[in-house]
């Protein structure tokens, strides 16, 4: 049996605002974890009109407050952002207020554009260069006693579990060499999934962290009682995609019918290699798709995403997909 989580970017919908997506966060979370779900991630995205969660550590206590036994935490925080002890006094504190709660996943990438990157980071190509380092010793100095510098929160050190993200193979190296659970983020960029899967099995080192490697894979999941109606529910993604690749990011439109006969032959080789990892479609099809990733990939645990306009048909759409997957015991 396969664990399921979710991942929420905190969407601000067309005709919305960031307090509206904030309020379908905790919503959505609430009832995920009565769904079964066994984590909500919230990622980091800066400069986008269509994302809320660009304040990852405040939404994901937002999120903790709202509910009280589904793990929440960071899918990711992208530490070249941050210095490296802010974080840790940042994660050390909501572990403290949540305990055995918060999960913290770091990543590498910039999560916005090259001028946002600039306005954030202290030295645009050191920061990335010293990765490896530095999301090693946001986990070091996180516990008591560390030294030189120690991550003082309400409780100084309180720990919580620490993943590495990634999108390649350099993601997959340096959790296995740090025998960390690893998360790949194959609901937007697929194409390396399974070389990565393999490369972070074959070299993972175990750890007092990590007794055997622990892989978790995106998928896109939309779901709906008919099958026409979830490949509808898909086009609000679609063209969230088509628009950042334009360099035009928005917020999150409405569905549009026939969107895919208006597409040209770029713009559908741009979402086939985009979401490749994806399953549509009712009931039966969400069961059957989700198991076939997972024998697959083998994965330890499928991170699910459902970027979808209207917040109901979200809520319709993860619902079912925790009745096929989740409730079946012969299921994933």
């Amino acid at each position: 049996m396969t664990a399921c989580s979710l991942l929420d970017l905190s969407p601000i919908p067309e005709g919305g605002d960031a307090a509206l997506a904030l309020r379908n966060t905790a919503d959505l979370a609430r009832h995920a974890e009565r769904w079964g779900y066994r984590r909500f991630w919230l990622a980091e995205h800066h400069n986008m009109p269509g994302i809320a969660s660009a304040a990852t550590a405040v939404v994901i206590g937002h999120v903790a407050a709202a509910t009280s036994t589904i793990r929440v935490g960071a899918g990711g925080i992208m530490l070249p952002n941050h210095a490296p002890l802010v974080i840790a006094e940042q994660f050390g504190t909501l572990a403290t207020l949540f305990p055995g709660r918060i999960d913290l996943g770091l990543g590498r990438a910039p999560g916005t554009d090259q001028t946002t990157s600039r306005a954030l980071r202290r030295n645009l190509e050191g920061d990335v260069d010293a990765f490896p380092a530095t999301s090693s010793s946001c986990s070091t100095t996180s516990r008591p006693g560390a030294r030189p510098a120690r991550a003082r929160g309400a409780r100084g050190g309180a720990r919580r579990p620490l993943w590495i993200l990634g999108s390649s193979l350099f993601g997959a190296h340096l959790a296995a060499a740090l025998g960390l659970p690893y998360a790949f983020a194959s609901h937007f960029a697929p194409a390396l999934l399974m070389e990565a899967i393999a490369t972070y099995r074959s070299r993972f080192a175990p750890s007092a962290h990590c007794r055997k490697p622990y892989v978790m894979a995106g998928l896109n999941v939309f779901a709906a009682d008919t099958a026409e109606e979830a490949r509808l529910l898909r086009t609000s993604a679609q063209q969230s995609i088509l628009s950042l690749r334009r360099g035009m990011p928005g917020r999150l439109p409405p569905p549009v019918e026939h969107f895919e006969t208006r597409l040209s032959p770029v713009e559908r080789q741009i979402l086939e290699q985009v979401q490749s990892c994806s399953v549509v479609g009712a009931p039966g099809a969400i069961r059957t798709g989700v198991a076939e990733f997972v024998e697959r990939t083998g994965a330890d645990e499928v991170m699910i995403v459902s970027h979808i306009y209207d917040h109901d048909a979200r809520l319709r759409s993860l619902e079912i997909a925790a009745e096929q997957v989740i409730a079946d015991p012969i299921g994933v």
